[in-house]
């Protein structure tokens, strides 16, 4: 009886004694991993410069398969945030600063632990060399986990270092998986939308989507609408020369729905047209070559684009849906004439495109998940 109180004050002094040990350790840290990636440096700021990518490379969602994701109204750029739940903890991050394609400033909290996150984009012999910093202080239970792993620069640097690896792998396979396939002609339907316009740098598209897109489903979401149909973009100018476009994010709706006079949000009406069909399968990026191939085949079948009809994009499967953007499904449809231009040339075969305004694809309001 006696040695079981002595092994028992022995294993109380040792607890005790870890405790403190625990407790007096200096709790900040400051890890800082980097990789060269041969991507452009664009290229990966923009992939890192959106939260619902990190999924997609991020080592802690392969070590947790469990682990669930919440994404607010804005995960891009100024504001940009995002937050988690899994097994080892919750946490969230935000952006606080972003200098266009060079670096990031972010705030963490990972169960009480808090860091000042970078990110610096810097072009290389080879690539970008991409390198992101970690600077915090741990809270007392990253401590003592800390402890049996090593330590803090351990633990994160073990994490940034498969992460970054990740990010190389991701970024040459979901910015190069992709395929374009040009459909015909057809018959593009009509339908009423609401919409967000903007004048854009054409290199700056795809950005702007990424916060466009969220933001009308975030709208929708608010006032409880009921989309009526995939979201799309009407592209009103396109001035190649001086690289800039006019654009509208659009969203079907059942209905004329009328906005207040000082909402950015508008209503207006899509009308049927004669238009070639492109599907592109992979991310935005490649959407001027999806372009490129559908004017060469409105040439080469002798059809005379009608420019006085805006072209339109929509996006049957977007960044909302999946977070690869190779799986991502985008279709043109650049107008045209009814008839083709040389009466005696064959005319490509006329299919009927699927209107946004079907009811099979009515989907419900989705959930604000802003944590």
């Amino acid at each position: 009886m006696r040695i079981l109180k002595y092994l028992f004050l022995l294993l109380f002094l040792a607890l005790f004694a870890t405790t403190v040990y625990i407790a007096t350790l200096k709790g900040d840290f400051n890890v800082e991993r980097s990789i060269v990636i041969k991507s452009p440096r664009t290229t990966l700021f923009n992939y890192v410069n959106d939260f619902r990518n990190w999924e997609t490379f991020g080592s802690w969602k392969k070590e947790d398969p469990t682990m669930t994701f919440n994404y607010p109204k804005s995960t891009v750029g100024i504001g940009g945030s995002y937050s988690w739940h899994g097994n080892d903890g919750d946490g969230d991050m935000k952006t606080m600063a972003v200098i266009t394609n060079k670096s990031l400033r972010q705030k963490m909290n990972y169960d009480g632990t808090n860091a000042n996150v970078s990110w610096e984009f810097k072009d290389t012999l080879g690539g970008t060399k991409v390198t992101w910093r970690a600077k915090g202080i741990m809270s007392f239970m990253f401590k003592v986990s800390s402890v049996f792993q090593g330590g803090a620069s351990q633990v994160f640097g073990a994490m940034y270092e498969k992460s970054l690896a990740n990010l190389g792998k991701t970024i040459d396979y979901e910015m190069n998986t992709y395929k374009i396939k040009v459909e015909g002609s057809v018959k593009k339907s009509g339908t009423f939308y609401l919409k967000q316009t903007i004048t854009s740098k054409i290199s700056n598209v795809p950005n702007n989507l990424r916060i466009m897109i969220p933001n009308m489903f975030h709208f929708f979401a608010k006032n409880k609408l009921v989309m009526y149909g995939k979201p799309f973009v009407i592209y009103h100018t396109y001035d190649v020369a001086n690289g800039i476009t006019k654009l509208s994010v659009c969203i079907p709706v059942k209905e004329e729905i009328h906005t207040s006079d000082v909402s950015d949000i508008t209503s207006g009406l899509l009308l049927p047209f004669s238009s070639v069909k492109t599907t592109l399968t992979g991310d935005y990026s490649h959407n001027k070559e999806a372009l490129d191939k559908t004017i060469e085949y409105i040439k080469k079948n002798n059809f005379s684009q009608n420019i006085d009809v805006p072209r339109i994009e929509i996006y049957k499967k977007n960044m909302v849906q999946v977070s690869n953007p190779s799986q991502w499904i985008t279709e043109l449809y650049v107008p045209i004439k009814s008839q083709p231009a040389i009466s005696s040339t064959p005319k490509a075969p006329v299919q009927t495109a699927e209107s946004t305004t079907n009811e099979s694809n009515i989907i419900p309001p989705v959930e604000n998940k802003t944590p």
